[in-house]
Formats: C-alpha cells, sequence, structure tokens
C-alpha cells in the first residue's frame, strides 16, 4: 500500500468515525456563534416596560429576587446589570440535583429572574437549562450528556476531526502547478456534474476554512479535557504552574449585611464605560467568602475582575489583563478565539462560515465515498 494511499484509508475512516459528531457541532456552533447579538432580539424580557429617573438600590432588586423565586432550595450565585437604561437586571438561581445523572438538566437547576431596576416587576423567570441558546451550547459542549460522559466524546471526535483536516490536506496537495490550477478554486461550467461539484465543495471549502477550522477545534478542546487545558497554561506559563493567592474577607468586621449596594456604586464611579457588571455573592454560610465583581468591556482586554471584603466592601484585588500570567491570559481569550468575538463582529461571520463549512465537511466526504463505492459495486 504506498503512503497516499494509507493517508487515504486514515481519512476515511477516522471521517466516518466521526462525521456526525462533527456536524453536530459544526451546526451548533453556527447557531450559537451570534447568541450574544439574538437573545436580546428574541427575548422581550431583557427590556423595561419604561425607563424612569430613578433605580432601585441593587441589595433591593436581589431581595426582590430572592422572594419572588419559589424554589427554596436553590441559592444565589449572582446578577448582571447591563450597563443600559432600558435594560432588566439579571439575577440567577443555581441548585444541584444529581452531579451523576446522564443528562445535564437532571444535574442541576438554574433560574434566571429579570427584575425591572425601576418598578422592581419580575418580567421574567426562566428554567434557564431550557432557554434555547443554553440547550445549543450543551449539545454543542457535551451532547446535552453529563460532562463526565459528554466531553470526552465530543473532545475525541474533535481530536480525530483535527487528525481528518491534516490528512485532508496530504491529499489535497497538488502535485504540480498544472494541478494546481484546478483545486483553489471552482471551476464549474453547465455541464460541470454535481459529483465533481460535491468533490469540489468538500476539497477547496476544507482548504480555505482549514486554518480557521483548527482555530476553532483547538480551543474547543480546553473544555472537552482538564489536562489539555492544564497542559496549555502550564505551556504558556513558560513551564510553571501558577497558583492564585485566596482571599478570606475579614470576619472581625462580621455583619449580616452584604455592602452590595457600596460596591455596585464603586465598579460603577470607577468603570462607566463598561457595558455590564456582574456581581457573584458570596454563600450565606461562607464567613471567609469574597463578594466578587467582573467588569465587561466592548473590547475584552479591558476586562476586569475584582474582589471585595464581604463584610466592609474594601477593594482585596483588582486583576486586569495584564496583570494575569501568559496561561491566565490564553484561558481569558480561549472562549473569545473560539467564536470569533477575538475579531469582533467580523470575527463571529468568519467563525459562522468556518463551522458551517465543518459541519459540511463530513457529509460532502460521505457522498464522495458513497459514490465512490457504488461505483466499485456496478
Amino acid at each position: 500500500m504506498t503512503f497516499k494511499k494509507l493517508i487515504l484509508k486514515i481519512h476515511l475512516w477516522l471521517g466516518l468515525a466521526s462525521g456526525l459528531i462533527v456536524v453536530i457541532l459544526g451546526i451548533t456552533g453556527c447557531l450559537y456563534a451570534f447568541e450574544e447579538e439574538l437573545r436580546p432580539v428574541v427575548h422581550d424580557y431583557y427590556y423595561v416596560d419604561q425607563v424612569k429617573n430613578k433605580k432601585l438600590p441593587v441589595s433591593q432588586i436581589i431581595d426582590i429576587a430572592k422572594k419572588a423565586n419559589k424554589n427554596p432550595k436553590q441559592s444565589m450565585s449572582g446578577c448582571r446589570i447591563i450597563n443600559e437604561d432600558d435594560r432588566t437586571v439579571i439575577i440567577w438561581f443555581f441548585e444541584e440535583l444529581n452531579p451523576d445523572a446522564f443528562w445535564y438538566w437532571n444535574q442541576y437547576k438554574s433560574t434566571y429572574l429579570y427584575v425591572d431596576p425601576y418598578s422592581g416587576e419580575v418580567k421574567k423567570q426562566e428554567d434557564y437549562n431550557f432557554e434555547f441558546f443554553v440547550f445549543v451550547r450543551m449539545l454543542h459542549q457535551t451532547l446535552c450528556l453529563n460532562s463526565k460522559i459528554g466531553d470526552p466524546i465530543t473532545g475525541t471526535a474533535t481530536i480525530i476531526f483535527i487528525v481528518s483536516l491534516i490528512t485532508g490536506l496530504i491529499l489535497w496537495w497538488p502535485k504540480n502547478k498544472q494541478a494546481a490550477k484546478q483545486r483553489f478554486w471552482f471551476r464549474w461550467k453547465d455541464s460541470t456534474k454535481w459529483k465533481r461539484k460535491n468533490y469540489d465543495l468538500h476539497n477547496i471549502l476544507g482548504f480555505y476554512m482549514m486554518i480557521f477550522a483548527l482555530i476553532i477545534a483547538l480551543t474547543g478542546l480546553v473544555w472537552a479535557f482538564d489536562s489539555y487545558d492544564k497542559g496549555v497554561q502550564w505551556i504558556f506559563n513558560g513551564g510553571k504552574t501558577i497558583k492564585k493567592e485566596k482571599l478570606v474577607s475579614d470576619t472581625t468586621q462580621y455583619t449580616l449585611k452584604t455592602p452590595v449596594d457600596k460596591v455596585f456604586a464603586s465598579i460603577k464611579k470607577s468603570n462607566p464605560s463598561a457595558k455590564s457588571y456582574y456581581l457573584f455573592l458570596p454563600k450565606e454560610n461562607d464567613s471567609l467568602g469574597t463578594l466578587n465583581a467582573f467588569i465587561r468591556f466592548k473590547t475584552r482586554f479591558d476586562d476586569t475582575a475584582i474582589d471585595f471584603d464581604r463584610y466592609t466592601a474594601k477593594t482585596l484585588r483588582t486583576t486586569r489583563y495584564e496583570d494575569k500570567s501568559g496561561g491566565e491570559k490564553f484561558r481569558f481569550i480561549n472562549y473569545d478565539l473560539h467564536v470569533g468575538s477575538i475579531l469582533g463582529f467580523p470575527g463571529k461571520v468568519l467563525a459562522f462560515f468556518a463551522s458551517l463549512v465543518c459541519a459540511s465537511l463530513p457529509i460532502t466526504g460521505f457522498l464522495i465515498w458513497w459514490g465512490r463505492n457504488k461505483k466499485k459495486k456496478a
């Protein structure tokens, strides 16, 4: 067996083995690419009925959400205040159900409440597990399975896809200039048969999207395998494992009331141009826990995380992008690389088409194999 025939066999059988999962990952990747832009369009409860002069304090909005949430087993995980006058405040609650459950929605339950910051009206109480874009993301990440089961499946399929891309490039590589003329662009005529068109779609689109497909695949492996995630960070850290100091609140200043309003006023005053503010309150039974704030900007590299003492609102640590280690920097922008948002909206468009091509490759490849197989039998 020649080298090229061996590569063809590897390319064929790996493609057949992982094809269905790659199609699912590609299509769901397309659907999720613009979730940030589409969510406010399709969900009217993201907006208030009327913009008024004064908003309620964040602590009062949180109390309203706690009373409105009818599940006493759920604990509040955080809230998001979008820096636009007509947007509702988002409060979310979390409850662990069964960590070993087969489906992701049986592992935990998340409830999101959307509160009008002017009137205190709860616009929507949402079962977040079954929100459309969450379902799409979980289908993309774990096939809606428990992450212990789903991550290795999607991760292995992604590794196979990477090998398929490389073997596909070897098979595509032209022998000479004459062959190269036919492999860089479509040369279809009225008489061109669909088999030839399908072959060109598989090869030419695969070639032009290969780099982007590799970026999407390699960054996606970070969520699939913890060892890969740690290994990549270790490499970017220069061969070091860096551990962050754990911060604690000063229990000598103990008080029942968490100064969340003071914290929010502080971060908004110092970051008035932010897109949104996230507040993560410590658990009520965690006396040493800190209050964490995350400030999101239009440019990811401007995002800032701040840790506060839960009793005094004293700033304990401020972490900007430039303060992170090499591994932390890579991990921080990994999602943006994966979905293309690192390049803004044009990057998302590019990621959308790259995902679409990734989804099409197993289909066009299967049709090539099926056509040749039928021809041999005939």
